[in-house]
């Protein structure tokens, strides 16, 4: 099943989705599109806490998992269990894997093979796509 067919448990209309985001939350959430690097100030967030989706509240990943990659965007070793799911990307004459939240579909950014210990993964988040929780 594609991402595009399967139902997920918080939905909203077209219209719903307009209303309840910014026009940037929007644009990356339900347009796969990408906030430009050093743009987020979610990039300076030290503080504990956890990242939500900014489109349905749900815990992705916690600050602890959190790391300077040096890109331009939030990046994490890990996500919070079963928070996120996978797809192919293959937008921009390129093959990518999309990171997208488990409870809306909302596209958050991709994941790469090039992260640190111990598990060698970056998930590259759009900071627009997320809202920060203090604990």
């Amino acid at each position: 099943m594609s991402m595009q067919d399967k139902v997920y448990p918080v939905q909203h209309t077209d219209a719903e989705w307009r209303r309840r985001l910014t026009p940037e939350q929007y644009a990356v959430l339900r347009g796969h599109g990408t906030e430009r690097p050093g743009s987020c100030a979610l990039l300076h967030e030290t503080r504990d806490g956890a990242f939500v989706c900014a489109g349905c509240g749900q815990k992705l990943f916690s600050s602890a998992k959190k790391f300077d990659s040096g890109t331009g965007w939030p990046s994490f070793d890990s996500p919070e269990p079963d928070s996120i799911e996978l797809s192919q990307d293959e937008s921009h004459g390129m093959v990518r894997t999309e990171v997208h939240c488990s409870s809306c579909g909302g596209h958050l950014g991709h994941v790469f093979p090039d992260g640190p210990p111990p598990t060698g993964l970056r998930y590259c988040i759009n900071g627009v796509a997320t809202v920060f929780v203090p604990d």
